[in-house]
């Protein structure tokens, strides 16, 4: 039996879907690195249009979570991937965090948490604002029992004069945070309204700032999460950091070799990617706590062609694929997001996203997924 899928050329391909999917297994934490996957959210299909207030379907959201928990990944909690700043709004966040840091501590799950300043309303706003608004939400991540990922933030990067009003702000956050915080560089391949961020537009000189706010506290750093798509650049910057803080790569184009390592600096993971294809990314993990790194790289390499497809320009978008993805394998009932985000992504993009996923064994039914293929392309008039 096959499926035909469409081509961005406008014509059709035949696909053989996988009949030998991965089978289910629990793993506990990796040893060796950490490995977090930021997880997205269940959109309640009913009230997910474009403008809506975000209402998130918590029994099937906690229930992912959990399913990543048996894995043995950590789980990074209200970020890019749950739709921050893309339809889910500081209130929904906050209860997001709140909701999994409780079931986390239930299950002894590792769980970190966003904190930004997305509560600010739209417009200019005061450096004693923009603080403020990270200190609420640093302080609700904490009282939940969580760490907190100090996000970037548009606001900051609107209002910030230069350097110094980066090294004012996170100094000041750094200052009272009552556990080390995961530093979180995003890049504006993710979200243009980053551009410039840490005052300068030149990596180089934004890297020196970064290194600098780390530098005046390190014990209060856990680690920095990467999001440049620029590998050299991360391990370079892994190379500068001081003792002890972690270099958490959010390369989605090259974690399996930074990962790996070079045998002196490796990084550990905090990835969207690792929400479409933990089963793999968890067998990985176990690779390297055996000190297997070719089983490793055997696992994960094949995985990084989906991951490009997924995060292609506009990369902003890839949270539709993994979404997508997340449906076709049966972790919930339908393809609607927040924001109604679902449309984002053209149908060819998603048929060769389902295509990588199939190859790779990641749907547990694989009948399951290609009849709801089926049922998607029969939508838009496709006959497959």
């Amino acid at each position: 039996m096959s499926i035909r899928l469409p081509s961005a050329d406008g014509g059709l391909r035949v696909h053989a879907p996988c009949r030998d999917p991965l089978p289910p297994l629990n793993f506990l934490p990796a040893r060796s690195r950490r490995f977090y996957s930021a997880a997205h959210v269940v959109a309640d299909p009913l009230a997910a249009c474009a403008g809506a207030r975000p209402v998130v379907d918590w029994d099937s959201t906690l229930s992912f979570r959990h399913r990543l928990w048996a894995q043995g990944l950590g789980v990074a909690e209200a970020m890019d991937t749950a739709q921050r700043g893309m339809g889910l709004d500081w209130p929904a966040a906050a209860e997001l965090i709140r909701r999994s840091a409780v079931d986390a501590l239930a299950v002894g799950g590792r769980i970190v948490c966003g904190a930004g300043t997305d509560q600010l309303p739209g417009g200019a706003h005061t450096l004693a604002a923009i603080t403020a608004a990270y200190e609420e939400q640093l302080a609700h991540v904490e009282a939940c029992g969580a760490s907190a990922v100090l996000m970037a933030s548009r606001a900051l990067a609107a209002a910030a004069r230069g350097p110094e009003d980066y090294l004012e702000v996170y100094g000041r956050l750094l200052g009272q945070s009552a556990r080390p915080v995961v530093l979180h560089w995003l890049g504006p391949m993710f979200d243009p309204e980053l551009t410039g961020y840490w005052g300068h537009h030149g990596l180089d000189d934004a890297t020196d700032v970064f290194l600098k706010i780390i530098a005046e506290h390190p014990e209060k750093v856990d680690g920095v999460k990467v999001s440049l798509l620029d590998a050299g650049r991360e391990v370079d910057l892994h190379r500068r950091l001081p003792a002890g803080v972690r270099c958490y790569t959010g390369d989605d184009y090259h974690y399996p070799e930074l990962i790996a390592g070079d045998g002196e600096y490796a990084s550990d993971a905090l990835l969207g990617i690792f929400d479409p294809i933990a089963p793999l990314a968890a067998r990985a993990s176990v690779a390297l706590d055996r000190d297997d790194p070719a089983a490793f790289r055997a696992l994960l390499d094949p995985t990084v062609g989906l991951s490009r497809h997924l995060f292609a320009p506009p990369t902003r978008y890839y949270k539709t694929g993994v979404v997508f993805l997340a449906w076709l394998a049966g972790h919930q009932d339908h393809f609607t997001m927040v924001g109604g985000l679902q449309s984002a992504r053209s149908l060819p993009h998603l048929a060769t996203a389902y295509e990588q996923a199939d190859q790779l064994g990641l749907f547990p039914d694989p009948e399951r997924a290609e009849r709801r293929m089926r049922r998607l392309l029969a939508v838009h008039g496709v006959a497959s």
